[in-house]
């Protein structure tokens, strides 16, 4: 078998293409790729806590949490007693003071919900956010986010290798990861998992489930401007309306 061959079939167990002819082939470089690439495979839960924690540490210094005596914090403390252990995980939620209309939650429990949403909805309303949003978390979605993006940067280089797969990530491979895990648009299976999570936790919780159809229609009605923050990261919330509509029928 001639070289080319061997690079060739090289290229391909390592999941990489072999250059044009006159163009030079870096074996090591390859396979740098493939070892980079099986660290980021054989990530623990461990790891992908450390990750998260990281990330929350990031993210709640860059905004501005509502402390204990603001009117948000006490408010959304009322609507999530009780949820500290729920459903199997360990949960924490906070306000971010913000006019944006948004909410988000990570793999390792963390969820925050921006005050802008807060002053659009009701408290059942907000109840549905907070159960969507613990339905992302028991699903995995951020979990599997998170697993993709490191697989990506860790042949492009954007994490760092290490021994220690949950070494100390610097700020800017954080800014991207946020990017790609909690600001990257969930699909309609993720969103329609979490939706009936939500529908499921209302009702368990004995609160009004028709909330996440009147919360929805207010995204919607948002949608006609362009719509950002939870419009950008939640698709479709009219057609996810009609869906719950349908299941409360």
């Amino acid at each position: 078998m001639n070289r080319r061959k061997v690079l060739k079939n090289l290229g391909l167990l390592l999941g990489v293409s072999v250059a044009a002819p006159g163009q030079a082939f870096d074996l090591g470089k390859a396979v740098g790729a493939a070892q980079s690439m099986g660290k980021a495979a054989t990530i623990t839960d461990a790891d992908l806590k450390s990750h998260f924690d990281q990330m929350t540490v990031q993210y709640d210094k860059k905004n501005t949490v509502a402390q204990a005596d603001s009117p948000y914090a006490a408010r959304l403390s009322t609507l999530t007693s009780g949820l500290a252990k729920y459903d199997g995980l360990n949960l924490n939620f906070k306000v971010y003071l913000t006019k944006d209309v948004n909410a988000f939650a990570m793999g390792n429990g963390t969820v925050r919900i921006y005050s802008g949403l807060m002053d659009l909805m009701t408290d059942d309303e907000i109840r549905y956010v907070i159960g969507h949003e613990i339905g992302h978390i028991k699903a995995g979605h951020s979990k599997a986010r998170m697993k993709a993006a490191l697989t990506t940067d860790a042949v492009r280089g954007a994490v760092a290798a290490s021994d220690s797969k949950a070494a100390a990530l610097a700020d800017s491979q954080i800014g991207e990861l946020f990017q790609k895990v909690i600001l990257a648009q969930h699909s309609q299976a993720n969103e329609n998992e979490a939706d009936d999570y939500a529908m499921g936790f209302l009702k368990k919780t004995k609160h009004e489930p028709m909330a996440a159809v009147t919360a929805l229609d207010k995204l919607t009605k948002l949608s006609g401007g362009g719509g950002g923050g939870w419009l950008a990261t939640h698709p479709a919330p009219a057609e996810r309306a009609k869906r719950m509509r349908a299941k409360l029928a």
